[in-house]
């Protein structure tokens, strides 16, 4: 094979190389996920956090919202939450592609970066700077990396609790003063309708009840939820949630858009969360005898003065 032979197929493999490890990256930031459903407008702002949730909540990565071209800032904490950049996006695209341009223009030719052997080392050079970023990309992502995993169960410690107002369910105490962020001031009454839909949830999850996700979620959460159901069955697993118990939770923010009332609330809850093989029952995750405790944000949706269904469902960073 001549060198300039060599040097194309060389090249090739580079391109392909570099496909690869795009593809592997995207794999990993949608494993990666934390959250699905619609929170309206807000969807691809970042909720308050609160002292329940001191951390800020995942973005929702699986919504039927349609995301602004240019969504401006939301008052208070909201940002628009940027998508993580690919492998050829921002500088280092301009220079991989620059680079890869360059060079196979050069090469189909016959002139640039000194024929076969110029271009050769040309590739070397791009895998090398390509090695680079995905190194520094891998750091970053091992720094950040939540512990969500993507499917509404997330695991969390805090070390103890303390239950500041407002606190959520419990019937019997003083209804909650509207806080900053509240625009459409969360009653005591309201509260107890999140709590037991986060026990009803989870109840109905567990058991596979599609009838009562249905009735309790709005269409889009519920295909969700009835998509990861799915996954479940189809890897041959179940998942079994009881005991739910919540410790802590609070308003992080409630506003109106039109006739449709949205409320995020942060909950703590502790339960029994594992994973089961359908057909033996053996527990293939997590502990069948001990309480875990997991922090969730959970957005509620109310049309028309009707009953609060759940809306969206997200993670929340680990601190």
């Amino acid at each position: 094979m001549s060198i300039q032979g060599f040097g194309r197929a060389l090249a090739m493999v580079a391109v392909a190389l570099m496909v690869v490890m795009t593809v592997v990256d995207v794999a990993e930031a949608r494993r990666a996920g934390g959250g699905f459903g619609s929170r309206g407008t807000r969807t691809f702002s970042t909720p308050s956090t609160t002292r329940t949730a001191p951390t800020d909540a995942m973005p929702i990565d699986r919504t039927m919202t349609r995301q602004p071209s240019a969504q401006q800032p939301s008052a208070g904490r909201n940002t628009t939450a940027n998508p993580r950049p690919g492998l050829f996006g921002g500088f280092g695209g301009s220079l991989l592609g620059g680079l890869m341009l360059g060079g196979l223009v050069g090469m189909f030719l016959g002139h640039g970066l000194g024929g076969g052997v110029g271009f050769l080392g040309l590739i070397l050079q791009v895998l090398l700077i390509a090695g680079v970023f995905m190194v520094l990309r891998r750091m970053f992502a091992q720094t950040n990396a939540p512990a969500y995993s993507g499917n509404a169960r997330g695991q969390y410690s805090n070390g103890g609790s303390d239950f500041e107002i407002p606190r959520i369910g419990g019937g019997g105490r003083q209804a909650p003063q509207p806080k900053a962020g509240d625009e459409i001031g969360v009653q005591q009454k309201d509260l107890d309708q999140f709590e037991g839909l986060l026990k009803e949830l989870q109840a109905a999850y567990a058991a596979e009840d599609f009838r009562t996700l249905r009735q309790i979620t709005t269409p889009e959460a519920m295909s969700y939820l009835a998509e990861e159901i799915g996954d479940n069955a189809t890897k041959g697993l179940r998942n079994e949630v009881r005991d739910i118990h919540l410790v802590q939770g609070d308003v992080a923010e409630a506003w109106r858009e039109g006739a449709d009332d949205y409320a995020t609330v942060a909950m703590r809850y502790e339960s029994i969360d594992v994973m089961r093989d359908r057909s033996s029952g053996r527990v293939v995750s997590g502990d069948p005898d001990n309480l875990t405790e997991a922090v969730e944000v959970w957005t509620f949706l109310r049309r028309n003065g009707g009953e609060w269904k759940v809306s969206a469902i997200q993670g929340v960073e680990a601190t």
